[in-house]
């Protein structure tokens, strides 16, 4: 891969995950549940675990839901973000309840007095604070300046939390930029990075739908982490949180930043094609859903140029008029009748190590 050398910033402990530094890049989701329920919260949080999820976030809208928190962390093995604005005393509780990471903006917070509470009680714990700025918390006097979807008015707004946690001597930060317009939030992300030394949390805010929300956050945050801008990401999709998750782990092994799954190609299908190729696509997809390791399989459609352009690949599956061709290596290994390649080609993965 030819990124350039990721920007060594402050390393930040999230429970056992560590953020920034030489770190490699974390993958973030939100539960979509009400987070007073406490067993369909867990229940969700396990689908993102198994998704590959290393860090997840709750929101914490009331006293109830603060006092879950202590119940879910002790029922899940990932880390645990609480979700807080406006109540500085959720946050607290939050604290209490021993929570990770406390993500929140301290312009919403109230007084500075009551954001020292808080700082105090993060600083005793040693929880970190994100400080979550968008488009839509903006103070009013950077809008009438910047324009509410100006880089420098995001940039602006997260340094004013920024000089206030130091002033109260915190330092465990760490900064999002949030904005549903791309280029404006890849600029934003470009001045912080040069501005301070805090990890950065990547996010296209309100991305939309599963598609345009995943074209949208990966072009954001592809041209950020080829630049070493970066050290922890999510995809937000008004989707199943565990597609996130899935779309996330996929961006970073894209540009070479994650690795422990396998890599799925496919050709784009012609007037040559021999098979069903999109439901011969789907069950390779469903076995390689378990699978650990990184591994190239590639899919094609038939037997012209099939077997030469699957060579690169770990293990290829060509699809043919009356048989598929099962190849390792660039070496035909088996030819198989279609039904059965789920079992042919699962012995083939468990022999990679």
């Amino acid at each position: 891969m030819f990124n350039r050398p990721r920007k060594q910033t402050r390393q930040v402990s999230v429970g056992a995950v560590k953020i920034g530094g030489d770190t490699p890049v974390s993958v973030q989701s939100m539960t979509t549940t009400d987070t007073r329920d406490i067993d369909a919260t867990v229940k969700q949080i396990h689908q993102l675990e198994e998704a590959g999820c290393d860090i997840i976030r709750v929101a914490v809208l009331d006293k109830k839901a603060a006092e879950s928190l202590a119940e879910i962390k002790r029922q899940i093995s990932i880390p645990l973000v609480a979700d807080i604005h406006f109540h500085y005393r959720l946050a607290l509780i939050a604290a209490e309840q021993g929570v990770d990471k406390i993500r929140t903006n301290p312009g919403n917070i109230g007084d500075d007095v009551k954001m020292e509470t808080v700082v105090a009680a993060c600083k005793e714990r040693h929880i970190p604070i994100r400080i979550g700025v968008n488009t839509g918390s903006l103070e009013n006097d950077l809008v009438q300046q910047y324009g509410r979807y100006s880089p420098e008015a995001l940039v602006e707004s997260a340094m004013r939390k920024v000089r206030l946690l130091e002033e109260m001597g915190f330092e465990d930060i760490v900064i999002s930029l949030k904005s549903s317009e791309v280029a404006g939030m890849v600029e934003a992300y470009r001045l912080m990075s040069r501005k301070t030394n805090y990890p950065l949390h990547l996010g296209v805010t309100e991305a939309g739908p599963l598609q345009a929300g995943t074209i949208k956050s990966s072009v954001a945050f592809g041209l950020l982490l080829h630049e070493g801008i970066g050290d922890t990401i999510r995809v937000s999709l008004s989707a199943d949180p565990v597609e996130e998750v899935k779309v996330g782990k996929k961006i970073l092994q894209s540009l070479g930043l994650f690795s422990n799954m396998p890599e799925l190609v496919s050709c784009p299908t012609c007037g040559r094609l021999q098979t069903d190729l999109f439901g011969l696509i789907g069950r390779v997809e469903k076995v390689l859903e378990g699978i650990h390791k990184p591994i190239k399989v590639a899919v094609m459609g038939c037997n012209v140029n099939g077997p030469g352009e699957v060579a690169g690949a770990d293990i290829g599956v060509v699809g043919g008029a009356d048989y598929l061709s099962l190849v390792r290596d660039g070496k035909v290994i088996a030819k198989l009748p279609p039904e059965q390649l789920e079992e042919a080609l699962l012995k083939e993965l468990e022999r990679f190590r």
